[in-house]
């Protein structure tokens, strides 16, 4: 199976794009990355997290250090499909990723269960930590289409366009669909640009030229902040 990396270090940067900055990117970068072998796929996601949402609460007020789980599928699965449970650390700028594929039956098990049986190695070690630390629960299904890209003289440069970033927080079930309430209406891209050491110098210049400059996006945490902490708090409100 097709994307197996397990583990992954590196730096990681966000862009927020419109149209016009996209397809001005694309032409500036073309003949230094090309798309992979994959080309448009869809990216499923169900994030976990504790019953108050610790972890994205933690995460959003930008601490040195943070982590948050997901299980993440390519496409839409069968309960027999390979998927990937993971847990996604960033500290000091650099993110670290700890990734296992297993079926997704077997995902829906040991995270019921409160663990990964078996060995699994290191990182199904850490993955127990985490889940025994946290006990987390599926907290959002999140699913966006994504085309990603590589460069041609340096491999490890890559890029990912993300289009029509949706959630639910209901059905939270990878098998269920990837439909889910757009984030946002406006035509928007998210430009993620991952390397391990620094830009090269026409990269560099295709961000100026364009006007593009990195910020603070997280998916989870824009629909914590858009749709479930408001929803959250009007419960309470009306709860008085």
């Amino acid at each position: 199976m097709a994307r197996q990396d397990a583990v992954f270090q590196r730096y990681e940067k966000k862009y927020l794009l419109d149209m016009e900055q996209y397809e001005g990117f694309l032409k500036k970068v073309d003949g230094y990355m090309q798309v992979d072998e994959y080309g448009k796929s869809t990216i499923c996601n169900i994030y976990y997290d504790t019953e108050y949402y610790d972890l994205i609460r933690a995460s959003i007020e930008k601490p040195p250090y943070k982590e948050k789980l997901r299980l993440r599928s390519y496409g839409v699965p069968k309960l027999s499909d390979m998927v990937f449970l993971e847990v996604k650390k960033k500290y000091g700028g650099i993110v670290y990723k700890r990734r296992i594929a297993l079926p997704l039956y077997e995902a829906y098990e040991s995270l019921e269960r409160g663990y990964l049986a078996g060995d699994k190695g290191q990182i199904g070690r850490e993955l127990n930590y985490f889940i025994r630390r946290y006990r987390p629960v599926p907290k959002l299904y999140l699913a966006y289409d994504r085309i990603a890209m590589f460069g041609t003289e340096d491999p490890e440069l890559r890029m990912t366009f993300d289009f029509d970033v949706r959630s639910r927080e209901e059905d939270l079930d990878l098998t269920k669909g990837d439909k889910g309430v757009l984030l946002s209406k406006e035509e928007k891209v998210i430009l993620e640009i991952k390397v391990r050491d620094a830009y090269p110098f026409w990269l560099v210049q295709a961000l100026e030229q364009l006007a593009i400059y990195p910020g603070s996006f997280s998916k989870y945490g824009s629909i914590y902040k858009k749709i479930i902490l408001p929803e959250f708090l009007n419960r309470t409100v009306h709860s008085l």
